[in-house]
């Protein structure tokens, strides 16, 4: 189970871009339920609802603060969504097991300067900048995965029309619209940078390294923080957090929540409901910083 947790880290540390701290909180909590059911005589890749549950009760019962319980327990159901997703398991035992409403956390997100910024920072009289700004360009006119934007490839691309094909979660395809600006930077990439940076090699992935090999989602990430630190944007910053900023800025503009679930990939709305709340507690603040009798 070691490689599986820490395979799990990285993929929240990669793929959410969740802080060190954050990360370093989840470790103890699953280390804690692994050690839980460890006096149950189980292990987390065979464990079902009951252990999940009887961990529930384990964590009240031992003074943890209700913050820190539902913490432990979203550190847990992370783990295995994750397990399901990459297949180690068929069935979720969280499934139905609901967590403190009040623990939800908001994503984070870029202000539309910020996206300019950060689109802006990538050095384009490079090969190498064109497809660093065209990936950015992609990622926030598709709000991809970043799992989704390294395993895209040439063939999956309608650059006559202005569209992509995405295998997301669960082997579900979904198609996805680039918008024309990204569009015009893909091309530039495939034109322009792509074919430099290959120098006779072939790939079916869209994007690559400078060795010609498929990009991946740490060698992508990399690729932001460098480009926000150009930008001058020193927030802790990860591929998701422009996921989360292309559907928060969308619904700002006047986008329907169904369109965007659908863009997004989200199996059931309730996840996409979370930009509406971000909408909400931006209104909020601005009533009060700018309202004379807040």
């Amino acid at each position: 189970m070691r490689d599986v947790l820490g395979d799990f880290i990285d993929y929240i540390v990669v793929e959410k871009g969740l802080s060190k701290n954050t990360v370093d909180a989840y470790n103890r909590d699953l280390i804690r339920f692994e050690n839980f059911l460890k006096d149950r005589k189980r292990e987390i890749i065979n464990a079902g609802r009951e252990d999940v549950l009887a961990f529930m009760t384990h964590l009240g019962k031992s003074g943890l603060g209700s913050r820190s319980t539902a913490r432990n327990m979203v550190a847990v159901r992370m783990l295995y969504r994750f397990l399901k997703n990459e297949s180690y398991i068929e069935q979720l035992p969280t499934e139905n097991i609901d967590l403190p409403r009040s623990f939800r956390r908001l994503p984070d997100i870029l202000s539309p300067s910020e996206v300019e910024s950060l689109l802006k920072a990538p050095d384009v009289n490079e090969a190498l900048g064109i497809r660093d700004r065209a990936m950015i360009e992609l990622l926030y006119a598709t709000g991809l995965r970043v799992s989704e934007l390294v395993t895209v490839t040439i063939n999956r691309l309608n650059l006559e029309v202005g569209f992509l094909v995405v295998m997301g979660k669960g082997s579900k395809e979904r198609v996805v619209p680039m918008g024309e600006v990204a569009m015009e930077w893909v091309k530039s990439y495939i034109t322009h940078g792509r074919v430099k940076i290959l120098k006779g090699r072939e790939s079916e992935y869209l994007f690559i390294t400078a060795r010609g090999d498929k990009m991946t989602r740490q060698g992508f990430w990399k690729i932001i923080k460098k480009n926000a630190f150009k930008a001058g944007i020193y927030k802790n910053i990860s591929p998701h957090k422009l996921r989360h900023s292309f559907a928060t800025h969308l619904l700002e503009g006047g986008a329907d929540l169904r369109s965007v679930q659908t863009m997004l990939g989200h199996a059931d709305i309730s996840t996409t409901q979370i930009y509406t709340h971000i909408n909400s507690e931006r209104l909020k603040k601005i009533y009060k910083d700018y309202h004379p009798r807040a």
